[in-house]
């Protein structure tokens, strides 16, 4: 009977243990900060470049399409999300109306929507003045 109690106390300190390290790694993560702002487009290059961001669990890796002096495309190449993935097209839309990467994020996926518009905010930076990245 010792070991049967000693098996179940281990099993539960076990638990216990996995559940806190699962719980900090995923669900305390922070969404990532945003870093977009709107795009001054008179500083703007035509070209295709790529930025790349990674926060938390989610990671994006876009191209952005600037043509006189405006966004025109953005193609997500990359996006590591969990539930996540519904923003793509809704995030995309919204930095493109508003020529700018500082848009509302997504309910429920801010973290995803804050990685998309972070890596085109790295992406655009690339098309400004003085910059050999890109196209």
């Amino acid at each position: 009977m010792c070991k049967l109690k000693t098996n179940a106390c281990g099993f539960q300190i076990f638990a216990a243990i996995a559940f806190f390290i699962y719980g900090t790694l995923f669900f305390s993560c922070a969404p990532a900060a945003v870093i977009g702002k709107p795009v001054d487009s008179a500083k703007l290059a035509d070209g295709t470049y790529q930025g790349s961001y990674r926060g938390g669990p989610n990671k994006a890796v876009v191209e952005v399409t600037i043509k006189d002096n405006s966004i025109v495309n953005i193609n997500i190449i990359e996006h590591q999300a969990w539930k996540g993935k519904k923003v793509e097209e809704t995030i995309v839309e919204r930095i493109i109306a508003r020529q700018s990467t500082r848009v509302d994020a997504v309910s429920g996926a801010t973290n995803s929507s804050n990685v998309i518009m972070n890596a085109v905010q790295l992406a655009i930076e690339k098309a400004g003045p003085g910059s050999k990245m890109g196209q």
